[in-house]
């Protein structure tokens, strides 16, 4: 049974487990494929379908407009992100205003929608004012292209600087940030951006559950034709590799053999026991691992205090508060 959790303070609420699209839609697999994942994603309750403008240079927004035709709109949180390049020029890249608007009008005829329900600021941009960036975001709320927006890999002081901006200028002011989360990278919710999500509410929507598939067990053998580390584009991921972490991740594969679950929806349920986190952002290529992903709702349950602590004592790795 799929959970909702709402996004922050604001009164959305989102699957607590969502469909992210990067590597996968309109890349690694085909339309027809991806078009059958969102739509089994879908009938098992998830609502919250990630994507971004630079995936698969547009095709994944193509893609996923497809795939979402024919479903009811008003039952869907489809989201998207800007930042790295997608036009030619000097103007095609950044947050700029010029960029902003270019970025989220191609991404709406991609999408084939009139809107997004979430529109994340894929970085932070130095060369763009924030005032800029916040104004040109908060309009394109105004103007019913965009319901929330957010940012993604902010640190919590550029995230509560846009925030303080908003304020300043009565601006709609960010209300989610997009982050890498799992048992490996732990320190961007446990510490950097604990301040901001009690302090404004933020929404966290997280991301790598897996560790780029690390935490799944996948590579303690070996890399595996067709997984992510044997991608070209991808092979800085051979350099999680190390003896050290596989240690880890065999032992945690211990520890979830002997309550009932698998590497991955350990990983996955450990994420989920931290309420701060709205929605886990994962990715599948295929039915089989969606199902083994959503049923991490249900393990939640599973993590006693001494599982927990076990799962600490494998880790090793508890972020520095100071």
């Amino acid at each position: 049974m799929m959970h909702y959790r709402r996004l922050g303070r604001t009164g959305l609420k989102v699957s607590e487990i969502s469909l992210g699209a990067w590597i996968t839609f309109g890349s690694q697999l085909d339309e027809q494929a991806s078009i059958t994942l969102l739509r089994a994603a879908y009938d098992q309750g998830i609502n919250f379908f990630d994507n971004a403008d630079m995936y698969a240079d547009g095709m994944a927004e193509q893609v996923m407009g497809k795939a979402i035709a024919g479903l009811p709109r008003q039952a869907l949180v489809i989201s998207s992100k800007l930042f790295f390049p997608t036009f030619p020029g000097p103007n095609g890249k950044g947050l700029s205003r010029k960029h902003i608007f270019d970025s989220i009008h191609a991404t709406l005829r991609r999408l084939d929608t009139e809107y997004v329900d979430l529109y994340f600021c894929h970085r932070y941009d130095p060369d763009s004012p924030l005032e800029e960036v916040v104004r040109a975001m908060s309009d394109l709320v105004s103007q019913g292209k965009v319901m929330y927006w957010g940012t993604s890999r902010w640190s919590a002081s550029q995230v509560t600087a846009a925030i303080a901006v908003a304020r300043q200028i009565n601006a709609v002011s960010p209300v989610m940030e997009q982050c890498r989360y799992n048992m490996l990278d732990r320190r961007s919710v446990e510490v950097d951006l604990t301040f901001a999500v009690k302090e404004f509410g933020l929404g966290l929507t997280t991301f790598s559950p897996l560790a780029y598939g690390l935490l799944s067990g996948k590579y303690n053998n070996g890399i595996p034709a067709g997984s992510r580390a044997s991608f070209p584009e991808m092979a800085w991921v051979k350099d999680r590799l190390s003896d050290t972490e596989i240690a880890r991740v065999r032992a945690l594969g211990e520890v979830a053999a002997e309550i009932g679950l698998t590497p991955a929806q350990l990983a996955i349920a450990w994420i989920l026991r931290r309420k701060e986190v709205s929605s886990v952002i994962t990715g599948a290529s295929r039915i089989e691992q969606l199902d083994e992903n959503l049923q991490a709702s249900e393990a939640v349950k599973h993590l006693t205090d001494e599982v927990l602590e076990r799962i600490e004592k494998v880790l090793d790795n508890h972020p520095d508060e100071e």
